[in-house]
Parts: structure tokens; C-alpha cells; sequence
């Protein structure tokens, strides 16, 4: 397997110039023609020159950024996570997420500097949009993403057909949940989706399923405990990449994670007639953190991907690495296969 990075942070200009880009990842991609179009999460944060203060952005009702200032020592604050400053009233982010799009002719050469960007506007978008991932439905591309705001972890979706103008049609699954990809093809007549919510005083980071007759209602929810793999000891696990459909079955990247946050890679193959089905799982991780990249970085350990594209005898996965930057690899087919067993 060759592993590759392509975009760091360090190459993405700041939306201004009180901002840093701290993580450009998780990256949504598709192919377009002879193109590949990517869709990147680009985290910004406020540069500090406050000795007593941190600020942290966010949008306030009219889509414009504020900042927030929280003292640097107080007994109300909980500064352990790099990510969030929690109190018990609320949390806030200490970066704030907003997409570029980028285009590319070989697959790896990506510049994030160009104007088509989406930012944050509604209230459900407060602290930020992040993970979007792309399904191309009769030639309209559907993009779903995660919403944060203090009405919580929301899941918001927005249509394109042409990766310059963007309209969002609202918000389709209830707090809190996230890593939801929809199927590019309707199952026996409805649409389907995979999600993930959040953690209950009862529940587990599952993968669920989900039906739609229109992509913006979505019911007869499903949780599919095949999905779990066996391969790692794993406390939660996600949908990455959108599905795609083989002679074998629907193929779902997907991702999981550790009880030390440790990320990798799997693989399950489900039915063509009932995506609820898991005909078969990874033997191994396909993809885990061994290289400098994606060991050390803003998060250790970080592998997480929302895309890939399809070739005839291989797939290339997009992924982000440790939270800060963007890396590819590509897997053959018979390694893929290989990898899979019932």
C-alpha cells in the first residue's frame, strides 16, 4: 500500500489575518469528468496574543464571526482537551471549521487557496461545519456534514451541481449524531443512509441505518451490530466514504477507534438488496497510523476518511491525518477482497 500526504495545513492561506489554519482534513471527494473535485474541512483559530485570555470564534445569528473570551486559569473551565474548553453551562470550540473545494487532473495536486468556500451560517452551524461527504444522485451531488453548535452535534445537507454554488436544505437527523453517508442508489425503491449517534447512558457508538423516500426524511431506523469489527478492540466505529456498489455487494470504508482514540480503517461488504445485511468484514484494519504523518501531528493516531474514488482494479481513499492534514493511498481490489471475510 502507498501512502502519500498531499495537503498540509501549512500550505492553506488563513480566511483572515487574526486567523491560523491549524488542520486542513477529512476531506470529501468524487470524480467529475477528468477531474477529481476534494471537499476539506479547514480548521482556523484565533491567534493568540492574549496573556490572560483565550478567544474562540463562533457565528452569531447574523452568519457574521464573534469571539468569546474565557480566562486562561479559572476553576470553571475544563482546558484538558486541545479541541474544546468545557464549562457546565456549555462548551466551545477553540477553532472554528468551514470548507474549500479544490480540484485536481492527477488526483494529488490540490490548492485550498481558491475562492469557492463554504462558511458557517445558521444557528446550528455556530461553532462550525465539518466531515462533509458527497453522493452524486441524477447528476446532482447531495453533501452531508456535521453542524455544531450548542444545540448540539446536528446533521446538515446541502446540494451542488456544479462545486460553486451551494444550497442547503436543513438539517435531516436529531442531535446528536454524525458520520452520515448516503447510498448513490436507491434500494428497492427508497434511499438509504448510515449515521452514528452519539453516545447514551445505554447505547454504543454504533453504526446505524436509515430509509428516506426524499432524502430529507429519514425513519425506520436500524442498528447494524455486524458492523463492529472483530480485527481491533474498538469503543467506537463510523461510515467514511460513500458506499459503492460491486457485482459482490455494497463495499462501506469505515472507520473505528480505541479506548486510547487510536484510528484505523476497515471494510465490510453488505448486501445489494438489504444494506442492512453484512455479508462479510476485514480480517485486518485495511489502513492504520504507521507512517511519521499519521502518528504525531494535532491529534496522535488519526486516520479518517469521508471519500474515495473507483477504478476498474483499485480504489484510492482520501483521509485526514492526526486532525491537521490530508493523505491518500490506494488499494487494489484483490487486496481489498483478500481482506474480507464472512
Amino acid at each position: 500500500m502507498d501512502k502519500q500526504l498531499i495537503v498540509e495545513n501549512i500550505h492553506v492561506r488563513a480566511t483572515r489575518d487574526d486567523f491560523e489554519v491549524v488542520g486542513v482534513f477529512n476531506p470529501a471527494v468524487i470524480r467529475l469528468g477528468d477531474e477529481t473535485v476534494m471537499i476539506a474541512r479547514v480548521a482556523e483559530s484565533v491567534v493568540q496574543n492574549h496573556r490572560d485570555h483565550y478567544l474562540v470564534p463562533f457565528v452569531n445569528g447574523t452568519g457574521n464571526i464573534e469571539m468569546k473570551s474565557i480566562p486562561k486559569q479559572s476553576a470553571e473551565y475544563d482546558y484538558s482537551d486541545l479541541r474544546i474548553i468545557r464549562n457546565e453551562k456549555t462548551s466551545y470550540l477553540t477553532s472554528i471549521s468551514h470548507f474549500r473545494v479544490a480540484r485536481s487532473t492527477d488526483g494529488v495536486t490540490f490548492d485550498f487557496n481558491g475562492p469557492v468556500r463554504i462558511f458557517p451560517e445558521t444557528i446550528y452551524e455556530e461553532y462550525g461545519i465539518e466531515d462533509p461527504r458527497i453522493t452524486c444522485i441524477d447528476d446532482v451531488y447531495y453533501i452531508t456534514y456535521t453542524a455544531v453548535s450548542r444545540h448540539g452535534i446536528n446533521v446538515g445537507l446541502m446540494r451542488t451541481v456544479d462545486f460553486e454554488r451551494f444550497e442547503r436544505l436543513g438539517i435531516i437527523f436529531h442531535p446528536d449524531n454524525k458520520d452520515v453517508v448516503i447510498f448513490p442508489e436507491k434500494v428497492k425503491g427508497r434511499y438509504f443512509a448510515l449515521h452514528r449517534p452519539s453516545l447514551s447512558a445505554f447505547g454504543r457508538l454504533d453504526i446505524w441505518t436509515a430509509e428516506s423516500s426524499n432524502l430529507i426524511s429519514w425513519g425506520n431506523h436500524k442498528v447494524m451490530v455486524e458492523a463492529v469489527p472483530k480485527c481491533s478492540v474498538t469503543k467506537r466505529i463510523g461510515a467514511g466514504a460513500v458506499p459503492f456498489l460491486t457485482e459482490k455487494g455494497w463495499v462501506v470504508v469505515y472507520h473505528g477507534a480505541d479506548a486510547q482514540s487510536r484510528y484505523y480503517l476497515t471494510v465490510m461488504l453488505l448486501d445489494k438488496d438489504d444494506p442492512n445485511k453484512v455479508l462479510a468484514k476485514s480480517r485486518r484494519p485495511l489502513l492504520e497510523p504507521t507512517e511519521p504523518f499519521e502518528r504525531l501531528g494535532f491529534m496522535n493516531d488519526v486516520v479518517f476518511t469521508c471519500g474515495l474514488v473507483v477504478d476498474e482494479e483499485a480504489i484510492r481513499i482520501y483521509y485526514g491525518v492526526c486532525d491537521q492534514s490530508i493523505a491518500c493511498c490506494t488499494v487494489s481490489m484483490d487486496e481489498l477482497w483478500s481482506n474480507l471475510e464472512v
